[in-house]
């Protein structure tokens, strides 16, 4: 047994009135599960975990994705109940956020689930959970990781997994992040647009002559952008509700093959979340950031961090920047001709991101694995 699968036995079997150690962040930590103890070890190595996760054969490595908003359904978390710590999970949870989550994601109601005050901590703790399921089904898998990235809120998740923060650190940024982001959606009417392209499709000219018309609508300094980037022609456009009606309405003029609004409360990844970013801002500051273990992508530029006080900041930019999920995939998965693929596994609710993936190289993808949340099952495709 190596020394990172058995440090992570014994950090899942702490009692669960341990945590980590001294930190100046002000929240309730008794009761915290340190979910970066799954990894903590591995610096006692004399290499280094980069060093030696470099000699494994890539087929024998693994990649986490965490998802996004967007990706919440009532139901999810019943399918890892059974296994341990989970409970001990959403109990620490509660005490972080003042309320039952494990109660509203198991029984909603769905509108409550759907507020961003409320779903952005849900998928967070639902995907961290589904580690310990992952843990507990197939330890070489997170032994062996070598990357990992989060898509929005998910970079949290991916942050506390390779042991940048603390679970409960990293959750109560991502409440006040989530409350910021809610109020600043309920300030201006927003949203968020897929739109899937084609070649020919010049988005950046769609999203101009969008303001254009809002401008004569008498909207000033209206929004429209580019919020996300996804695959090869596909793309969230972010902005006023005005300006993505305009393009809905005007697709066949930028080719546009399939539009549809995302069931979200506002305009994210867009200056119009300018009022979250410094509540964002001051969690962050009062969280010790340490360098990750494993190498996590940041949204902001689709690149590893290299150094914790990059964390801090780009977290904080992401919140008004496009998620560059494209370029992330690209930068984890690019590797020359012939040469084997790591294994991927989506942790948390829906397979997004495993959609996502397969349009953005086939090859990867066929080395994907979801850790199903809602119901349980066996072991993910081995």
């Amino acid at each position: 047994m190596s020394v990172r699968v058995a440090r992570a036995v014994r950090a899942w079997g702490w009692d669960a009135s341990c945590c980590r150690g001294a930190s100046n962040f002000r929240v309730p930590p008794p009761g915290a599960v340190d979910v970066a103890e799954l990894l903590r070890d591995a610096t006692v190595t004399e290499e280094g975990p980069r060093a030696a996760a470099a000699r494994r054969l890539p087929s024998q490595s693994s990649v986490l994705l965490f998802p996004g908003q967007g990706s919440q359904v009532v139901g999810m978390g019943r399918g890892l109940l059974r296994y341990p710590r989970v409970r001990e999970l959403y109990a620490a949870a509660r005490r972080v956020l003042g309320y039952d989550l494990l109660e509203l994601s198991l029984h909603g109601p769905r509108e409550a689930l759907d507020r961003t005050a409320h779903c952005q901590p849900a998928v967070f703790v639902a995907s961290l959970a589904a580690i310990e399921k992952l843990h507990h089904l197939q330890p070489a898998v997170i032994e062996n990781c070598v990357a990992a990235a989060g898509f929005s809120v998910g970079e949290f998740a991916a942050l506390v997994f390779a042991g940048a923060m603390e679970f409960s650190e990293g959750l109560h940024a991502v409440k006040i992040r989530a409350e910021a982001m809610q109020e600043a959606s309920e300030a201006v009417p927003s949203g968020m647009l897929s739109v899937l392209g084609r070649p020919q499709t010049r988005f950046t000219l769609a999203c101009l002559e969008a303001r254009e018309h809002c401008k004569t609508l008498g909207i000033e300094k209206p929004v429209c952008e580019v919020a996300n980037y996804l695959f090869p022609d596909c793309r969230v456009i972010s902005g006023h509700l005005e300006a993505l009606q305009f393009l809905q309405q005007n697709s066949s003029k930028y080719h546009f093959r399939r539009t549809k609004m995302l069931p979200v409360s506002g305009g994210f990844h867009t200056r119009l979340m300018e009022p979250a970013v410094e509540p964002l801002a001051r969690v962050l500051k009062a969280i010790d950031v340490k360098k990750p273990l494993v190498s996590v992508h940041s949204n902001v530029d689709g690149n590893r961090y290299t150094h914790p006080k990059y964390i801090q900041k780009l977290l904080v930019q992401q919140v008004v920047s496009p998620v560059k999920w494209e370029q992330t995939m690209h930068a984890i998965y690019e590797r020359k001709k012939g040469t084997e693929f790591p294994r991927t596994f989506e942790v948390g609710p829906g397979k997004q991101l495993g959609t996502i993936l397969k349009s953005c190289n086939l090859q990867a993808w066929k080395s994907y694995s979801h850790v199903e949340v809602l119901e349980a099952d066996e072991d993910p495709d081995p």
